[in-house]
């Protein structure tokens, strides 16, 4: 038998890193912040404890294109590096700097928001840039370092001029990508990646209007300023608690998140749970129609606030991808590249508490407000049916809320029903006869001639009634649905 050490040749590192571990070259300006964020976050911890005897202030992160230069920058106010900690955390490819830290301090920062876990993401950065160079300076008051790679296991470290601490990443952007130089896709990937960031992202300018001063006559032109350009709300109101949020601050997230949806959702959930799993979130009913597939893909995913993907198939049961909002975890099992969900065992159980907190959600507006439940029933059913029909343990919490309504606009539970139609609506074996019509106008002759026997008849005409009528055949005791024709 023989034992060893497996060699990794460092040559073929950057290949793997730009062609298979980020096939998607975009992200690169997602890892590249969300490194600046921890940085920024790492400095909040240790000042808030006393190991660092500096001045948190109010940091910001900034992005500045250099066109004329081919030159991205990355510039963050955080904790710097020192020249060890560049040898560390930059020339030993997957050693995590944010893994390390929360392991050091698991005790105070377990919920500080820091991102980072694999090592990997400033190597995104070759992606894009056939040259990286990092000027840094550290918190501890240590002198400046320079570090600059063209992507090759080479790499020179040399002293640097550089005033305050912090951090500036200077991505020297390849020919085939000179793209992301543009200001329109910058702004365009901040806003995807970037948007609900915990720290203010800078990029550029923008003008501002001032109220008039006192006295100005209605043709003046209202003075404006200069103001920085904040493209992310640091403070996004999942982040918040329930109890300090109101109807309108639900409704105006609504619209920071979906900006060109005209309509009011009907309800929102809010998703806040931190055992045995953290998660938090704010889901939204929105009208739906009677198309199952429309709708889908509005749920976006988070990590910390980083946005991962808007297919959250496995995380959400998939009858409630028809919803819209955000769900943040850091617990959510991602690859490596950040891109999509691993399956474990953590989903599984994420997914069922979703759809224990909905099902509790919906009996609760039921039973506060019937008749607002009812006014929506319409709106809301296609959803409530399709998990009726593929999540049993939803099934079984959703028999106490789900209506049938009549065509004559009356709405009953199951139960409700059960007991207004058993006496006139028994056949000679016992079983009870449930009629329903699935269009008022073409069955209206029918209709009436069972309404004239004093006979109760359902309006059911959703697309996928038909199996639930089946199922619900299957699980109740001594029942049929007979179409009223």
């Amino acid at each position: 038998m023989a034992t060893g050490k497996i060699n990794v040749s460092v040559d073929n590192i950057f290949p793997l890193i730009k062609k298979f571990l980020y096939s998607d070259h975009e992200i690169f300006l997602r890892e590249l912040v969300s490194n600046a964020t921890d940085a920024t976050l790492k400095l909040k911890h240790l000042t808030s404890i006393g190991e660092a005897k500096v001045e948190y202030g109010n940091p910001i992160i900034e992005i500045k294109a250099d066109k004329e230069g081919k030159k991205l920058h990355i510039i963050d106010q955080g904790l710097g590096m020192t020249e060890d900690e560049v040898k560390k955390y930059i020339n030993e490819v997957a050693f995590s700097g944010a893994e390390e830290f929360l392991n050091k301090y698991e005790d105070t920062a377990k919920d500080s928001g820091i991102i980072g876990h694999f090592g990997l993401g400033f190597y995104s950065a070759f992606m894009v840039a056939h040259k990286v160079e990092i000027i840094t300076k550290s918190y501890k008051d240590e002198p400046a370092v320079r570090w600059s790679c063209d992507g090759s296991p080479e790499f020179v470290m040399e002293p640097a001029e550089k005033e305050n601490r912090g951090t500036e990443i200077i991505l020297h952007i390849a020919e085939d990508s000179t793209e992301f130089l543009e200001d329109s896709k910058i702004s365009g990937l901040l806003s995807k990646y970037n948007k609900f960031m915990p720290i203010p992202i800078k990029f550029g300018m923008k003008t501002e209007t001032l109220p008039k001063p006192e006295g100005a006559k209605e043709d003046d032109p209202a003075p404006t300023q200069e103001v920085d350009n904040i493209i992310n709300n640091p403070n996004p109101a999942w982040t918040k608690q329930p109890a300090d949020l109101e109807a309108k601050d639900y409704q105006e997230f609504y619209r920071e998140l979906y900006p060109m949806q005209f309509e009011e959702p009907l309800f929102n959930i809010h998703l806040n749970v931190d055992y045995p799993f953290n998660l938090t979130g704010i889901l939204y009913f929105p009208k739906l129609t009677n198309d199952l597939n429309v709708q889908k893909d509005k749920i976006q995913l988070y990590q910390n606030q980083v946005f991962v993907t808007d297919n959250v198939e496995g995380i959400v049961p998939e009858f409630l991808t028809m919803l819209r909002g955000v769900i943040d975890s850091p617990d959510i099992p991602l690859n490596v590249s950040r891109s999509y969900l691993q399956a474990d065992g953590a989903v599984k159980k994420i997914s069922s508490y979703i759809t224990r907190k909905v099902a509790d959600k919906l009996n609760s507006l039921f039973k506060n407000n019937r008749e607002d439940f009812e006014a929506k029933w319409n709106d809301i059913k296609i959803v409530i049916e399709y998990g009726m029909l593929s999540e049993d343990k939803f099934f079984d919490k959703a028999d106490k809320f789900a209506l049938y309504p009549t065509v004559d606009g009356s709405y009953f539970t199951y139960d409700e029903l059960l007991e207004k139609i058993k006496d006139a609506q028994t056949d000679k074996d016992g079983k009870t006869i449930i009629l329903y019509a699935s269009d008022k106008e073409a069955q209206h002759s029918y209709i009436e001639t069972a309404k004239a026997k004093g006979y109760e008849v359902l309006l059911l005409d959703s697309p996928i009634i038909g199996h639930l009528m089946q199922k619900l055949e299957g699980s109740k005791e001594n029942i049929s649905f007979a179409r009223v024709d």
